[in-house]
C-alpha cells in the first residue's frame, strides 16, 4: 500500500523532477509494485500500461509518439523480465543520486558537466528529493556497466559522455531520430518502482 503523503511532498517532487530532468531527453515515471519479480513492474512502466500510483509528475515526451505503433515501448526495446539480471547492476544509494544527477547533462555536447557547475549541490539535492520518495530501504539498479564491478561508481566524475551501458533502447531508426546511448536508474521498494532514463539521440 502506497503511503499517504502531505501535499508538500508532491510539490517538492513535481518541482524537482521538472527542474532536474526537463531540459534534456529524459524519461521519469513511477508505477505500482505488483509482482515479487519487480522486472515485470518495470516493463509495465516502460510500456505505459500503468500510471503513477500517487498521480505525481513524470516526464515522457514519447507517450503519444507515432513511433510506438511500430515499437510499443519506444524509445525502449527492453529485455524480457527473465533477462534483467544480465542488463542491470545494483547501486548503492549515493551512487544512485549521482546517476540521476548526471542525467541533466547532454550526451555529446555538454559545456558544463554537473561536477563543475556552480549549482552542483542543488542538482544533487533535487536528485535526493526524487529518490527520497522510495524510502530508506529502496534498492537501486542501473544499466551502466561501471556498476558491474563496483556498486558505487563515480558518475559525477565520468559524466554521461564517459558512461557505457547495456542498452535498453530500440535500434530502429524511426521518425528521423537515431538513438545511440542511454543511462537508466531503477528504484524499487515494496510498493513502487521508479524508472529514470536518459537518452542520447541525433
Amino acid at each position: 500500500m502506497v503511503r499517504n503523503e502531505p501535499d508538500g511532498c508532491r510539490s517538492s517532487w513535481d518541482t524537482a523532477v521538472l527542474r532536474l530532468l526537463d531540459d534534456s531527453y529524459n524519461f521519469a515515471a513511477t508505477g505500482p509494485r505488483l509482482h515479487k519479480d519487480w522486472a515485470y513492474d518495470v516493463l509495465a512502466v516502460l510500456h505505459r500500461s500503468v500510471r503513477d500510483p500517487r498521480g505525481w509528475a513524470g516526464l515522457d515526451q514519447d507517450r503519444d509518439n507515432t513511433a510506438r505503433h511500430d515499437v510499443p515501448a519506444y524509445p525502449f526495446d527492453p529485455p524480457d523480465a527473465s533477462q534483467f539480471a544480465e542488463y542491470l547492476y545494483p547501486l548503492e544509494a549515493e551512487a544512485a543520486v549521482t546517476a540521476l544527477a548526471v542525467m541533466t547533462e547532454e550526451w555529446q555536447s555538454e559545456p558544463a558537466p554537473v561536477r563543475s557547475r556552480p549549482d552542483r549541490d542543488t542538482v544533487l539535492a533535487d536528485a535526493r528529493t526524487l529518490l527520497d520518495r522510495y524510502g530508506p530501504t529502496a534498492s537501486y539498479w542501473t544499466n551502466a556497466t561501471d556498476a558491474a564491478s563496483d556498486p558505487a561508481p563515480d558518475f559525477l566524475a565520468a559524466g554521461l559522455a564517459g558512461t557505457a551501458s547495456r542498452p535498453f533502447l530500440t535500434g530502429e531508426y524511426i521518425n528521423g531520430l537515431d538513438l545511440f546511448e542511454d543511462l537508466g536508474l531503477i528504484a524499487v521498494n515494496d510498493d513502487e518502482v521508479g524508472v529514470f532514463w536518459s537518452f542520447g539521440a541525433y
